[in-house]
């Protein structure tokens, strides 16, 4: 894409598992395995599948809350015609800077915001940190970004506690915080998880006017294919640490090729009693990500896999026209 904003190249994270002082470490979970794709400016992309999958620990990734062990995390610098940057293994000083432009919206908004700060400290302290304005500058922000985000009157909430807040009002605080410091990427983990069905439109609405407003990408993880199909126009599907389905939103949600993302789809509940859906028969639950075999890492619940699939390595994606990109040897 021309216009790229930020782009991974074969993102791996291992994690150890056992060892000790005395002890070699020989076996790794494969959280993120080989992952690649890249997101627009001004673009989103919604990363789903089940729980560990992997999707919040590329997110933590992205936002260097992990450092990788293998691959690239390219940023397109703020440069006017910008080349890329690559800022996975960013220390020091440059830290500090890609805080500045690139920001994590956390899933519980009860553990993500500290009990013992005012609503005003808590979104003014990226402003402390990056030195931007003065102290009547900061207050005056915070509050103009309270009353953008719905936290209103702004002079009202402004030095209260967190526990004085409902829960949506608190994930609007977290949200105000990863856009007081204006940053071009944000990845969203699961932002509406945590909240009561009936507010989760109003921050999804929120969400989208401000990514609009503000020119933010977002990376918006999800288990929930309604909530991805309305935030995002892009999909990437994704299972025991691999991408195995990207494309257009719409397209691959109404053409689904890949067997997991088909019965992932045949999972969703349609609210017409009369309406039959084809169920999808596959097995078991999520195998275990610890060192896996080298073959499709859906070959153990897969209803169409054969010894071609067992015999030969996890498939690429591969574009089945028009951008829809599967990853699987049978389709």
């Amino acid at each position: 894409m021309a216009n790229t904003l930020v782009e991974v190249q074969n993102l791996t994270k291992l994690f150890p598992v056992g060892g000790g002082i005395f002890r070699r470490t020989n076996s790794f979970i494969h959280a993120v395995d080989g992952l690649s794709f890249a997101i627009a400016e001004g673009e989103s992309l919604s990363l789903v599948g089940e729980s560990g999958c992997g999707k919040t620990t590329t997110g933590k990734l992205m936002v260097r809350l992990y450092e990788p062990t293998d691959g690239r995390i390219l940023l397109r610098t703020d440069e006017v015609g910008g080349t890329m940057e690559d800022v996975s293994h960013v220390k020091g000083r440059d830290m500090k800077g890609f805080r500045k432009r690139v920001q994590m919206i956390f899933q519980d908004p009860f553990e993500s915001i500290n009990p013992r700060l005012t609503i005003y400290d808590t979104i003014a302290e990226p402003l402390v940190v990056q030195g931007i304005g003065t102290p009547a500058e900061r207050e005056d922000r915070v509050a103009n970004l309270l009353e953008t985000v719905g936290v209103t009157p702004a002079t009202s909430f402004m030095f209260r506690f967190p526990h004085e807040l409902s829960g949506g009002q608190r994930q609007r605080v977290a949200i105000a915080r990863a856009l007081v410091v204006e940053p071009d990427f944000v990845v969203a983990d699961e932002p509406t998880s945590m909240l009561d069905v009936s507010i989760r439109t109003g921050v999804m609405n929120l969400m989208t006017e401000l990514a609009d407003e503000y020119g933010v990408s977002y990376l918006y993880i999800t288990h929930d294919l309604a909530v991805a199909r309305y935030m995002t126009n892009n999909l990437a599907v994704m299972y025991l640490g691999k991408i195995v389905e990207r494309g257009e939103t719409e397209e691959v949600l109404m053409h689904p090729q890949h067997p997991y993302t088909q019965a992932l789809i045949s999972a969703v509940p349609v609210p017409d009693p009369a309406y039959q859906r084809e169920a999808i028969p596959i097995k078991g639950s999520v195998s275990a990500p610890i060192d896996p075999p080298p073959m499709c890492r859906f070959y153990a619940r897969c209803p169409i896999a054969d010894q071609f699939c067992k015999d030969n390595p996890h498939p690429p994606l591969e574009d089945k026209g028009g951008g829809h990109f599967v990853a699987c040897y049978k389709v």
